[in-house]
């Protein structure tokens, strides 16, 4: 029988935590027994809810706001949150930058590359960098889990696609390397998403929406609670000998 509270009395920061994929995993976590603690960069009315309905399972939920483009942003979060909760079993790298919704859209194509470096592929090596530091001075170390794109294994025609394919790719490379150096105080992973529900996939057009259905073997979209499943188990002590994998979690897409 699989234990229902897989990371009960663990702490978990989740970067990212105001919507879609980020919320998803926080519930999950706190389902599984977590208290978290969950970072956002403008969306405070959404992280704020978030937070509330984790505390209505009954788990103790933090809110901070951090700049992942800010390496003292990151290390204060980091700080105020071993600080409070005693220790950080688990870090979770969920917070990118938008470029296809809410005015990212519009940005230059050069302007797009540098802002995904900047968020997406430094701001997960430094928050990495002080999770693993933290860590390792735990008695029992701890686990990070980077969020990279399952499409980086095959390429995808387009522009932000190769976009996309520089900064997730290089924070898979990245994982695998910090893996290695960490080991074995602290195991990192990654999950790699597909097509899942967000704001994105809500918002795009029903006759792509349907092809990328009918595409997938598993012939829907994916769900943030699916994303959220993977990085439970990888945080938990089931996962306990997996370092430097990636899951996949898009449907069969990408094999």
């Amino acid at each position: 029988m699989m234990d229902s509270a897989p990371l009960a009395g663990r702490t978990m920061v989740i970067t990212g935590g105001s919507s879609g994929i980020g919320r998803g995993i926080a519930l999950a976590a706190a389902q599984a027994g977590a208290d978290v603690a969950l970072t956002y960069r403008s969306n405070e009315t959404g992280v704020r809810e978030t937070a509330a309905d984790v505390e209505a399972i009954g788990r103790r939920a933090l809110v901070h706001r951090m700049d992942l483009s800010d390496a003292q942003s990151i290390d204060a979060v980091a700080d105020g949150v071993s600080g409070t909760f005693g220790r950080i079993d688990a870090w979770v790298n969920n917070a990118g930058a938008d470029i296809v919704t809410s005015g990212g859209d519009a940005l230059s194509r050069l302007d797009k590359l540098d802002l995904l470096l900047r968020v997406d592929l430094r701001g997960t090596m430094i928050a990495s960098w002080k999770a693993a530091e933290l860590m390792a001075a735990q008695s029992a170390g701890g686990v990070i889990v980077n969020i990279s794109w399952d499409h980086v294994a095959t390429g995808m025609e387009g522009s932000n696609p190769q976009l996309y394919s520089a900064a997730k790719g290089a924070i898979t490379s990245f994982s695998k390397s910090l893996a290695r150096s960490v080991a074995p105080r602290v195991r990192v992973n990654i999950v790699a998403p597909g097509w899942i529900e967000t704001a994105f996939g809500s918002g795009v057009d029903r006759g792509v929406y349907r092809a990328v259905a009918e595409s997938t073997p598993l012939k829907r979209w994916g769900k943030p609670a699916d994303v959220a499943a993977a990085v439970v188990f990888l945080a938990s002590p089931a996962a306990s000998f997996l370092t430097g994998e990636t899951i996949n979690v898009g449907g069969g897409v990408v094999m």
